[in-house]
């Protein structure tokens, strides 16, 4: 016979709810902080630093770490040539247990004789790939590549590279050994048009947007975005925010949108459901700056924040113990995915306008993670 409430003696409905909250308060307790979760990056026997530091979330808990310039080897060597020993690119894979302790490992591809290689290999002759930001969609990694070269002896680049177009890497097997995941490669803007899709990546909807630096004038950051049924070919299905607010098709970046009047080489672009808003985290992009900012959205394609002033890198300081005038701080970028209720994560990376000084100084050249509540309003 079917129960009804009223037929239920009170004194059973209080034994049930006691005994459904004893057993929920364990579960509770033992649920480990996602903070807690957030990896360190320590040098270990063979990884001895790098940049970027962007994490992209799989769905069985694990976190892809996105490195660039990689240091690895017994110590940090410098070569005859003046470069530190070092690939371009390399992952991590991060995960936690159930006791909230996080692990971090490290991959850097070896080829069959044991040497180090780029994760992902350049596609195009003297060039090589910064592995930028990326998204998981139908099972497998995608992620952007910007394509870089050594800037000609007269060029006016400060730091002797240049940019030379954006591809994507399509990566799949993620259940295997990272070192057995295969990889594809996609064409998706070339070399000369000065505004490569790579600085932030994130899906919303049906679409994979991702924020192009503009290397013109101010460097606004545009929006481009691929529908996810159109990865089969990125190249011919890319679409760019056009400056009446409509979307086209290709990518003219003198005619697009300027979403962000300054943007960034890197940043993250994350959206927060439980604030309603986009949230971007970069270094101010005034450039050699010390300041972390945090802009604001209501809509992916704006109209953006100037930027609130939420840290101050401590390393560009005079007061910090190591203080070199040599030092600068980039790759500024959110990693919601760790951060508790009311609170906010971010990494960066501090390098040295003298590479010969990175054997010696080991507080320098790795993601620097900082976990602080959420700025107020």
């Amino acid at each position: 016979m079917q129960l009804t409430q009223a037929r239920v003696p009170i004194r059973w409905t209080a034994i049930w709810f006691v005994a459904c909250l004893s057993l929920a308060l364990p579960a509770l307790a033992s649920s480990p902080s996602k903070g807690s979760c957030m990896p360190a990056f320590p040098l270990d026997a063979s990884w001895r630093g790098a940049d970027a530091a962007y994490s992209i979330p799989l769905p069985d808990g694990r976190d892809v770490w996105i490195f660039g310039d990689t240091l690895y080897g017994q110590s940090r060597s410098i070569l005859p040539s003046g470069d530190p020993l070092m690939v371009r690119n390399s992952i991590g894979i991060s995960s936690c247990d159930a006791h909230g302790k996080a692990t971090l490992a490290h991959v850097i591809r070896r080829d069959a004789n044991g040497d180090a290689k780029d994760i992902f290999a350049a596609q195009h002759p003297h060039t090589w790939y910064w592995a930028m930001d990326g998204f998981f969609y139908n099972k497998n990694l995608w992620v952007t590549l910007l394509c870089a070269r050594n800037a000609p002896k007269n060029s006016p680049s400060a730091m002797g590279f240049e940019t030379c177009g954006t591809d994507l890497a399509k990566v799949s097997g993620l259940g295997a050994e990272a070192q057995k995941w295969k990889i594809e490669y996609f064409p998706l803007v070339p070399d000369g048009v000065k505004a490569y899709p790579s600085a932030s990546a994130v899906v919303d909807g049906q679409y994979a947007y991702i924020f192009a630096l503009y290397e013109v004038g101010n460097r606004p950051a545009l929006l481009t975005r691929i529908p996810l049924t159109g990865l089969i070919d990125p190249r011919r299905n890319l679409e760019y925010l056009a400056a009446d607010n409509t979307w086209q098709k290709g990518f003219d970046p003198g005619k697009a949108k300027h979403v962000m009047e300054t943007g960034n080489t890197e940043l993250s672009v994350r959206w927060h459901p439980e604030l309603g808003k986009w949230i971007a985290v970069m270094l101010d992009p005034a450039g050699f700056s010390d300041k972390v900012l945090l802009r604001e959205a209501p809509s992916i394609t704006g109209p953006w924040t100037t930027g609130e002033l939420i840290y101050r890198v401590p390393e560009m300081q005079p007061i910090f113990a190591q203080y070199d005038k040599d030092t600068f701080c980039y790759a500024g970028k959110e990693h919601p995915e760790f951060e508790d209720p009311g609170s906010l994560v971010f990494t960066y990376v501090c390098n040295s306008m003298d590479p010969k000084k990175l054997p010696g100084e080991s507080w320098l050249y790795f993601p620097k993670s900082v976990q602080m509540p959420w700025p107020k309003p």
